[in-house]
C-alpha cells in the first residue's frame, strides 16, 4: 500500500512538473495562433487582382523557402537557443504581413512570402525542441502527448475564433485584420521572453545520455544518419505527403466554397468551424496512440483525407462542408502522435536541427502541394481539381503499407531510460 501510495505521488509530482512548463506555451499559443487573416487571406490575394495560379505559386514558395531554410535555423537554434530562434521568427512573420496589407504588387508579395517563409522555418523546429527538452529537463517526457494535444487544441481553437472575427473585422478593413495579427504575434514573442527559459542544444539533458559517448554525434548530420532508420525515413515522407493534403485542402476549401455559391462571411464561418473541430480532436491524441498507435492512425488519417477531397469534388457547397467539418480533425490527431514519434527518435543536443531537417521534407512537399492543387483546380475546375487531388493521399497509403504489416521500428534502436522520478 505504501509503496502504490508512493507511485502516486512521484506521478503526480511528475504531473505538475509537466504543467509548470506547459503553462506559458498555452499563453503563447493562445497569442502566436490569433492571426485574423488565416481563414480569408486567400480572398485578400484575390480581391488584390492574384489568379488562383499566382496565389498557388505565392503559397508554393513560402512552403519552399521554409523548408530550404529549415536546417540553417535549426542549427542555429540549437547554438543561440530555441526560444531566440521563435522570437526571430515571429517578429519576421509580423513585419511580413504588416508589409502585405501595404502592398498590391505581385513582386513585393514574392519577396514578402520569402520573408515569411524564413520566419515559419525559424519557429517550427525550435517549437517542439524547447518544450519537448524543458520537459526532458523536468523528467517529464512522459506528459508530452497530452501537453502537445492541449497547445494544440489551444492554438487550433484560437485560430477558429480568429478567423471568425478576421471575417467581420474584413468588412471595416484590411488594414485591422493584418496589423491585428502581427500585433498579437509580437505580444507572444514578449510572453516567451518573460516565462519560458532559454535553452540550447548543449544545454539540452539529452534522454539517451545513458548510451555512452558513441551516441553523441558531433554533428546533426551524424545524428540524422544514425537515426535514420527506414521505417522512420518512411513516416517523414508519409506523414509529408499528409500535410501537403491537409494543409492545401484547408486554405483552398476557401475557394471551393466561394466558387460553389457560399460569401465570405459564410466561408470565414466554416473554415473558422473546421479549425474548432481540429482544434478539439487532438485532445484524443494519447487515448488513440495508447489504443491504436501511429501505425494504423496514419493510413486512416489518409483515406480520411481522400474522402473529403473527393466529396468535395461533387461541386455541391453542403456536402463540402460536412465533408469538410466531419474529416478534418482527424489528421490533426495523427499531426501529434506522429510529432512524439519523432521525438522519440532524435537526440536532445540537435533536436532543433533534426526536426528542422524533417520539417524541411514536410515544407517541400506542402509547397509543391499548393502547386499541384492550384494547378489542378486551374485546369479542371474547382471541384474535379479537388478531387483529383486524392490521389495524393493515396499514394501515400500505399507507401505506408510494407511499415504496416511488417511491424517495423521508427524509433532508434537507443533504449530510451524512462521518465526520472524526483527527488
Amino acid at each position: 500500500m505504501t509503496g502504490t501510495t508512493e507511485a502516486l505521488g512521484a506521478s503526480a509530482a511528475v504531473d505538475d512538473a509537466a504543467q509548470s512548463v506547459a503553462r506559458p506555451f498555452y499563453v503563447y499559443a493562445v497569442l502566436a495562433n490569433s492571426l485574423f487573416q488565416r481563414g480569408v487571406f486567400v480572398l485578400f490575394l484575390q480581391q488584390r487582382g492574384f489568379s488562383a495560379g499566382q496565389v498557388a505559386l505565392l503559397q508554393t514558395l513560402i512552403y519552399l523557402v521554409s523548408g530550404l531554410a529549415e536546417f540553417p535555423t535549426g542549427v542555429i537554434a540549437d547554438r543561440i537557443g530555441r526560444r531566440a530562434g521563435i522570437v526571430i521568427g515571429q517578429v519576421l512573420t509580423a513585419g511580413c504581413l504588416l508589409g502585405q496589407v501595404t502592398s498590391s504588387n505581385y513582386l513585393v508579395f514574392l519577396a514578402l512570402f520569402i520573408g515569411q517563409g524564413v520566419g515559419m522555418a525559424c519557429v517550427s523546429g525550435s517549437n517542439t525542441a524547447l518544450l519537448y527538452d524543458l520537459l526532458v529537463r523536468r523528467g517529464a517526457t512522459a506528459g508530452y502527448v497530452k501537453i502537445k494535444s492541449r497547445f494544440t487544441m489551444l492554438g487550433t481553437v484560437t485560430s477558429g475564433a480568429a478567423i471568425v472575427l478576421g471575417g467581420q473585422l474584413q468588412q471595416f478593413s484590411w488594414g485591422i485584420v493584418y496589423v491585428g495579427s502581427a500585433s498579437c504575434l509580437v505580444l507572444a514573442v514578449v510572453v516567451l521572453m518573460a516565462r519560458v527559459p532559454e535553452i540550447r542544444g548543449a544545454d539540452a539533458v539529452d534522454e539517451q545520455e545513458g548510451a555512452g559517448k558513441e551516441h553523441r554525434d558531433a554533428t546533426a548530420w551524424r545524428a540524422m544518419l544514425r537515426v535514420a532508420t527506414p521505417a522512420l525515413v518512411t513516416l517523414v515522407v508519409v506523414s509529408g505527403l499528409m500535410h501537403a493534403t491537409l494543409t492545401p485542402y484547408i486554405i483552398f476549401t476557401q475557394k471551393t466554397l466561394s466558387d460553389q455559391g457560399a460569401g465570405t462571411a459564410s466561408v470565414s464561418v466554416v473554415i473558422a468551424a473546421g479549425f474548432f473541430v481540429g482544434g478539439l480532436t487532438p485532445l484524443l491524441s494519447d487515448r488513440a496512440d495508447r489504443r491504436l498507435g501511429h501505425r494504423v492512425i496514419v493510413p486512416g488519417s489518409l483515406l480520411t483525407l481522400a474522402v473529403a477531397l473527393g466529396l468535395s469534388g461533387l461541386g455541391l457547397v453542403w456536402v463540402t462542408i460536412a465533408a469538410f467539418l466531419l474529416l478534418v480533425g482527424i489528421p490533426e490527431i495523427t499531426a501529434v502522435i506522429v510529432d512524439n514519434v519523432f521525438n522519440e527518435a532524435v537526440p536532445s543536443r540537435h533536436r532543433a536541427s533534426l526536426l528542422s531537417m524533417i520539417a524541411f521534407v514536410e515544407s517541400a512537399l506542402i509547397g509543391l502541394g499548393y502547386l499541384g492543387l492550384g494547378v489542378l483546380m486551374d485546369g479542371l475546375g474547382t471541384s474535379i481539381g479537388m478531387a483529383t487531388y486524392a490521389t495524393v493521399p493515396l499514394l501515400a497509403c500505399l507507401l505506408w503499407l510494407p511499415v504496416l504489416f511488417r511491424g517495423a521500428r521508427v524509433t532508434t534502436e537507443i533504449e530510451k531510460p524512462a521518465d526520472p522520478k524526483p527527488s
